[in-house]
């Protein structure tokens, strides 16, 4: 083989190594498994995320196995152990979502290591805050752990309630502000006193790892003003 042809054969393989990257003022992100890009939102530039169904397919009969995956913007140099995540998040339902029950999902992953094979998130449904059905609206906040507490199995397991409700909803700046300490977390909402979710034992045995803007399926997704404060 020629070495142009060898040379061709290696960009190509750094091409698919590399990971899509979106930057917004000053902070960079690695796309993953999601599609990125600065948006003009009320007259300010603020980060869009939406999950890439080419990238992680969506199978609605096979629910448990193709949600609350690895499907967020990864913030670049990031090394988040204890400390405080804080962000402003707006999510509406895409208008072609491919899943009929689609709430809005969207959150922060943290902790997560270096391959996306685990983390921990903490995520809303904003849909779904203000319904009349309790049942329902207490499901406007859960937390869940990757890879093996997802939302199909992680309510029955031990040391919940993995979920609860929020007064929140579609089309509204959300600020969610997570607090971790060791195997502990709880997430506030809007600048509360009090947390709306807390986990006393995180169901992952990652002790740092990067954080990232979480979104899921039917989810159009916008980020600002995020900020890390570690301990």
């Amino acid at each position: 083989m020629k070495k142009n042809s060898l040379f061709f054969v290696y960009y190509l393989g750094l091409l698919v190594a590399c990971k899509p990257e979106v930057r917004l003022n000053d902070q960079s992100f690695e796309l993953v498994n999601v599609t990125g890009s600065v948006a003009d939102l009320h007259g300010e530039k603020v980060l869009k995320v939406e999950r890439d169904l080419e990238a992680l397919p969506f199978d609605e009969k096979r629910l448990g196995a193709t949600v609350n995956g690895p499907l967020y913007a990864r913030l670049k140099n990031s090394d988040f152990e204890n400390g405080t995540i804080e962000v402003k998040v707006l999510s509406r339902i895409q208008k072609n979502t491919p899943y009929r029950d689609s709430w809005g999902f969207i959150g922060l992953a943290f902790r997560i290591n270096s391959d996306n094979s685990a983390f921990e998130s903490m995520y809303i449904r904003p849909k779904v805050g203000r319904v009349r059905n309790p049942v329902v609206r207490n499901q406007a906040i859960q937390y869940y752990s990757y890879p093996n507490y997802k939302m199909d199995n992680i309510g029955r397991s031990p040391g919940g309630p993995f979920e609860a409700s929020a007064d929140i909803g579609l089309d509204e700046w959300i600020t969610l502000r997570i607090e971790v300490e060791g195997q502990q977390a709880s997430l506030y909402i809007n600048d509360k006193k009090e947390p709306s979710l807390s986990i006393k034992q995180l169901k992952g045995n990652l002790k740092s790892g990067a954080v990232g803007l979480w979104v899921d399926i039917g989810t159009e997704g916008y980020f600002k003003d995020l900020k890390i404060t570690k301990k």
